[in-house]
């Protein structure tokens, strides 16, 4: 029955639409969404450990033991602290981060012809960032807190209403300049390695075009590419990611401040190992899910800017690996 339906609502070429249509969107909106919130549950114990190794790292001092000492002081539930507020707040931030990408490189692609690619990709991954992390900030000042102060709520339905009882609407947006300092720049590098990553296997190593390959093998590059992605943003935006977890959870009131007690070599050290540990494989699967969702869609996998002119050509600068 299913597949019945969705035969009817695919057109001549196997497509539920056109690419750069509203659906088009809207399927890359609920695939980024469901990407993003799934893999960020997934790893949610990992998580918590990163979070109390920030805000206490002289007790929670590596992944082994920290894990022991969370299992054994708080008992096996408190690796799952803040799971709701993952699994909502990053589905909406996954949701704005990719659709929002795909409507800017469009966007921009049309309006900067002879640009570079490259210029393409930053400024689409920094303006669908912007918008991702005012969706995801309320989520991850009730995470935060709920991870690293054990009395503080259960979860994000208790969570939200004390957080605003005690710090009003300002209480859930303290975090969103350093949460954007550590973002963006993710972002940025994230999608640019991404993009860059999928041209470089396809020219360089497979020598093939997109199109000439399977939809496994296209799979298999955007897993790649990744992973790549992952562990590049990561290294990137590690400083503020120990910056927001010192805020929201007092241990300082500025970022100046939480930069001078971390100490300049420790934003850039604390927490890296795990933050490799679960950011690489998490951006690899959300990357995966998200492109499997947009080929059962009949939908070409990501990669590379692509312009509608009016002669209907691609653009010189675009990257053959995103032609479908």
């Amino acid at each position: 029955m299913v597949e019945k339906s969705l035969v009817k609502m695919r057109g001549i070429d196997g497509r539920i639409c056109e690419e750069f249509s509203t659906k088009y969107y809207g399927i890359c909106t609920i695939g980024g969404m469901l990407s993003a919130g799934t893999t960020h549950l997934a790893i949610t114990p990992l998580d918590v450990l990163k979070v109390n190794m920030q805000v206490n790292p002289t007790k929670y001092r590596s992944i082994s033991s920290g894990l022991k000492t969370l299992w054994r002081d708080q008992g096996s539930s408190s690796l799952w602290r803040g799971s709701t507020s993952k699994f909502f707040g990053y589905g909406l931030q996954g949701g704005c981060r990719f659709g929002l990408y795909e409507y800017f490189k469009k966007f921009y692609s049309d309006i900067l012809v002879d640009q570079h690619k490259g210029l393409i990709f930053l400024l689409s991954g920094a303006s669908a960032q912007v918008f991702a992390d005012v969706a995801l900030c309320p989520f991850e000042a009730v995470k935060v807190r709920v991870q690293a102060q054990r009395h503080f709520a259960k979860g994000l339905v208790d969570g939200f209403p004390k957080l605003y009882a005690a710090e009003g609407v300002s209480g859930f947006y303290k975090g969103l300049a350093p949460l954007w300092g550590r973002n963006l720049p993710f972002s940025i590098f994230m999608f640019s390695t991404f993009e860059h990553s999928v041209d470089f296997l396809y020219r360089d190593i497979i020598k093939r075009k997109k199109e000439e390959c399977s939809r496994g093998q296209q799979l298999a590059v955007t897993c790649a590419a990744g992973y790549a992605a992952g562990a590049v943003g990561t290294f990137v935006s590690n400083p503020a990611d120990n910056i927001v977890s010192s805020l929201y959870n007092k241990n300082t009131n500025t970022i100046s401040q939480a930069v001078r007690q971390i100490g300049l070599l420790n934003l850039f050290t604390r927490s890296l190992p795990i933050r490799f540990m679960l950011v690489g494989p998490v951006i690899t699967m959300q990357w995966f899910l998200y492109d499997s969702i947009k080929v059962l869609a009949g939908l070409p996998t990501s990669g590379g800017a692509k312009t509608q002119q009016s002669s209907g050509r691609i653009n010189e600068n675009s990257s053959i690996a995103y032609e479908g």
